[in-house]
């Protein structure tokens, strides 16, 4: 008995022991993998960088640089527009690569982004190299971005979407009226839409009035563009969209010159060959962007930094609210305090770029980080980049900076500010029985506890809209302090009303139209910069390789809520509403739910 106690508990131990060097080794491998796939890359010559126009397109994304992607299935395709463009950048200065071709498909993005993914490629074309594009099926995003192609190409029985824009709004008061809840809301601004979702049926006349102007001025910047592009006039491609083009033949979608010609999948290498003056039986070098992005690009010896911070999301309080909101990318307002804080304390860094793309959220975490920007400013140039959306909240932060630059799609101001409480007292009561009693010391030491047993008196609601009016006449103030204007003159364009960037600068809501890199540059002239005697760093810092692992295995990455998004399709954006309404703060500066282009 003794030998066989003895034998087990060495094979436990043994079997422990193993499992530790096991680990170990596993981990070494990893790391090793980790360490080869960040060394620098070589490009063969008469190379061709390819951009796969697939999935959602963020301003900045972490996934690529997870290496674990793969081994944990992590197939969730979103890409950093960052990244993107800046692969593009390198291209086009790479003796190496000789073109560029686009693999197009599906693709989800704000108007702003598709418009920047465009330019940039536009910017590659200068140095005389070719971009070709080819896809099975291109959506209405995909084959903007692709029609500055030399030529665009599809599959025999492929398509392309091109049918117009359009914005569908969600009314979920009928429904919420089914099992028993109202929402009560309380806001300041006639444009200030984003509560209707709740409380309405249809769009109001603000609203549409709003909704109607940037859509179109979005649709007529893109015509313009595939038009130039495509020698194709505005009113034709107008005409064209009338006809839905989604499902012409392809023979259609040649004749009306949208497409250059049709290929199978396997026909497309003997194209890209002919553009690189290839034999048949040669091998195509072909370079991803993560590749391109590995490069060894020109050393910078200079020690002066311009900081971009990458701001993107809905604005929170805390961390938490990131996995109540469904695990997607959030500016968490006490997080990026901290982080402003440490940029004004670092003497290297010279001036900081704020890029936002955000349509809001809390309205307290939108003030704290107005403050830590207006504090940054005292010590160093803040040259604020907007996004896909700058918005609401998203521009409260903004408005304290010491330059704002849009892109001409963004979609910025809505300055307003909205309370909505869910009343769930019928839902609790009638449908389900509950009933509630009360001992109070004062005449509204209930007013806490409206959510369950009943809905918010007349006095309340008039204690609550006092208290949205003053958060709305701060948001005024501080727009009018940061932008040199008076409060009455901020009022004509305030009052929720969502801008284009191209129509926000003559309003003096920004001060320029431009890219990341724009502003950029405007913060090196801002810090009395030479010319190229900077380098950019980005922050926030890329969480490591062991956090990425530990969030994805606890379902706090991008990946479970991508796949949920893609679960739920066009129901994803009202069931996170839905799930979100009591959980986020009760004042928000926020706009309607984000639109992007498909």
């Amino acid at each position: 008995m003794k030998e066989f106690i003895k034998y087990t508990l060495a094979t436990i131990v043994g079997i422990f022991i193993f499992g530790i060097i096991t680990g170990i080794l596993m981990l070494m491998s990893i790391v090793g993998m980790v360490a080869s796939s960040s060394q620098t890359t070589t490009i063969d010559d008469n190379s061709v960088l390819v951009l796969k126009l697939k999935g959602e397109i963020v301003d900045h994304s972490s996934q690529e640089d997870n290496p674990f992607a793969a081994l944990i299935g992590d197939e969730a395709e979103v890409q950093g527009l960052d990244k993107l463009t800046s692969a593009i950048n390198r291209a086009k200065n790479n003796d190496e690569i000789k073109g560029i071709y686009i693999e197009a498909g599906e693709i989800s993005a704000a108007p702003a982004t598709i418009t920047t993914l465009r330019d940039a490629l536009k910017e590659f074309k200068k140095s005389k190299k070719f971009i070709v594009a080819y896809a099975d099926n291109y959506s209405q995003g995909s084959y903007y971005v692709s029609s500055i192609a030399d030529k665009v190409w599809v599959n025999p029985l492929g398509t392309v979407a091109f049918h117009g824009m359009a914005s569908q709004p969600q009314y979920m008061r009928d429904f919420l009226a089914k099992i028993g809840v109202k929402v009560q809301v309380v806001k300041v601004g006639q444009y200030k839409s984003a509560t209707e979702t709740y409380t309405e049926d249809h769009m109001s006349d603000s609203n549409r009035e709003q909704v109607t102007a940037y859509v179109s001025g979005i649709w007529d910047r893109m015509l313009k563009d595939i038009s130039d592009s495509r020698k194709v006039s505005v009113d034709s491609l107008n005409a064209y969209a009338d006809r839905v083009m989604d499902f012409a033949s392809t023979e259609t979608l040649k004749k009306n010159k949208l497409i250059d010609g049709t290929f199978y999948t396997d026909q497309i290498k003997g194209e890209v060959k002919k553009l690189l003056k290839i034999a048949d039986d040669d091998d195509i070098s072909q370079v991803g962007v993560a590749q391109m992005l590995q490069v060894k690009s020109e050393s910078n010896s200079s020690d002066n930094e311009i900081a971009v911070y990458y701001c993107e999301g809905n604005i929170v309080d805390n961390p938490l609210q990131n996995t109540i909101m469904g695990g997607g990318s959030v500016i968490v307002g006490n997080t990026v305090c901290k982080d402003l804080e440490k940029l004004a304390k670092n003497d290297a860094v010279k001036a900081v770029v704020i890029r936002i793309n955000s349509g809001g959220g809390s309205a307290y975490a939108s003030e704290q980080m107005w403050h830590q920007i207006s504090e940054l400013k005292k010590i160093k140039p803040v040259v604020i980049s907007m996004g896909g959306y700058a918005a609401s909240g998203g521009y409260y932060m903004a408005c304290g900076a010491s330059w704002i630059v849009a892109e001409p799609t963004t979609l910025t101001g809505s300055i307003g500010i909205f309370g909505a409480f869910p009343d769930a007292s019928n839902l609790m009561k009638e449908k389900l029985g509950f009933k509630f009693d009360e001992v109070k010391t004062n005449k509204n030491s209930t007013m806490s506890m409206v959510p369950l047993a009943r809905p918010f008196s007349a006095e309340e609601l008039n204690i609550l809209q006092g208290y949205i009016d003053r958060g709305y006449s701060l948001f005024r103030q501080r727009v009018a302090d940061g932008r040199h204007l008076k409060v009455e003159d901020v009022e004509k364009i305030a009052q929720g009303r969502v801008w284009l960037g191209k129509d926000a600068i003559g309003i003096k809501l920004v001060d320029q139209l431009g890219s990341l890199n724009d502003a950029i540059d405007m913060a090196c002239k801002l810090a009395k910069l030479e010319d190229g005697d900077y380098y950019t760093g980005t922050y926030p810092m890329m969480e490591n390789w062991a956090e990425n692992l530990l969030k994805n295995a606890t379902g706090g990455g991008s990946y479970l809520d991508a796949k949920f998004k893609e679960t739920l399709g066009e129901y994803y954006e009202p069931f996170m509403l839905m799930k979100t309404l009591r959980e986020q703060n009760p004042v928000q500066a926020r706009m309607m739910d984000a639109f992007k282009v498909n």
